[in-house]
């Protein structure tokens, strides 16, 4: 048997983001959408901004988890423009949950946020983004969200 994968930090993002929409409940959970204000994105691989326009749209199921669906886009720090599309899941004991959905700062080791980005750019000095998977380890902060990304 193989040994598991490494991973290999590729960059942090901040993201600033406006108070939260609530669409409200449906059939699925409670639909929301958290508008991306812009950022920064730092670290060996990935440096620039976020821009602002994106956003992070949620469905909080009837068993705690929320469903993230991020879309949103980076300028590079040598001006390519790389598109995001980052999913993934964030839940927490009922309490830390309702916590969070309140606007509240809860420690990070209490809460599970993992996401899976996929980049796309033309940017032939970035087409690396195409050729890996990544994994997303999420903070929540009352007005921002701290991603860190990893090659597997």
């Amino acid at each position: 048997m193989a040994e598991a994968p490494g991973m290999e930090f590729v960059g942090e993002a901040e993201v600033a983001v406006a108070p939260v929409q609530r669409i409200g409940a449906g059939p699925l959970g409670e639909r929301r959408i958290v508008p991306i204000l812009g950022g920064r994105v730092s670290g060996p691989r990935l440096a620039g901004e976020v821009l602002p326009g994106g956003a992070d749209f949620q469905l909080i199921r009837p068993d705690g988890v929320t469903e993230i669906v991020a879309r949103y886009s980076l300028r590079l720090a040598d001006g390519a423009l790389v598109y995001v599309v980052n999913r993934g899941l964030r839940h927490a004991a009922p309490e830390d949950q309702a916590r969070l959905l309140r606007g509240e700062r809860v420690p990070p080791e209490r809460i599970y946020f993992r996401t899976a980005p996929v980049f796309e750019t033309e940017a032939p000095a970035h087409a690396w983004l195409h050729r890996s998977l990544f994994l997303g380890f999420g903070e929540r902060e009352p007005e921002c969200v701290r991603i860190r990304f990893f090659a597997v």
